[in-house]
């Protein structure tokens, strides 16, 4: 994989993490709304908020994870030691993604469209980054 090439799919990785990280935060109240819809309020009001903490959370630990993602592409794509760390962590992590998806949703999601759409980006997004994170680095001379 050239440098050129890896550091690409690394920026765009980087960029899409962050903007995950931001349409989790944007769709948390959405989520509170259809919480308080779909259930007692008694329900409700037990489980929205550790729900909507775990989201929150999720949003916010996404946004440094871009960020560090696109921060470390261009020396990462160098072969610098420290910034393949970084990028190989973050694909890691990514890449556990489409297997929590797999064993914790039910197989009733995967009937909705946008659901497979976004799992199928998901899957792409992960092998694109492991192969960004893990492609042996090209010498200097090549």
């Amino acid at each position: 994989m050239s440098r050129k090439l890896r550091t690409v799919i690394l920026r765009l990785a980087g960029a899409l993490l962050l903007a995950l990280g931001v349409l989790h935060l944007g769709v948390t109240p959405i989520i509170a709304r259809m919480l308080k819809r779909g259930m007692s309020v008694e329900s409700a009001e037990w489980l929205s908020p550790p729900m909507l903490l775990n989201h929150v959370v999720v949003g916010i630990l996404l946004l440094p994870l871009g960020a560090l993602t696109l921060f470390a592409a261009v020396p990462a794509g160098s072969g610098t030691p420290w910034a393949l760390v970084v990028v190989r962590v973050t694909a890691l992590a990514v890449a556990t993604l489409p297997l929590a998806l797999g064993l914790l949703m039910g197989a009733h999601y995967f009937e909705a469209v946008a659901f497979v759409v976004a799992t199928v980006i998901v899957c792409a997004a992960s092998v694109a980054l492991l192969a960004a994170a893990f492609w042996p680095v090209e010498n200097a001379g090549t």
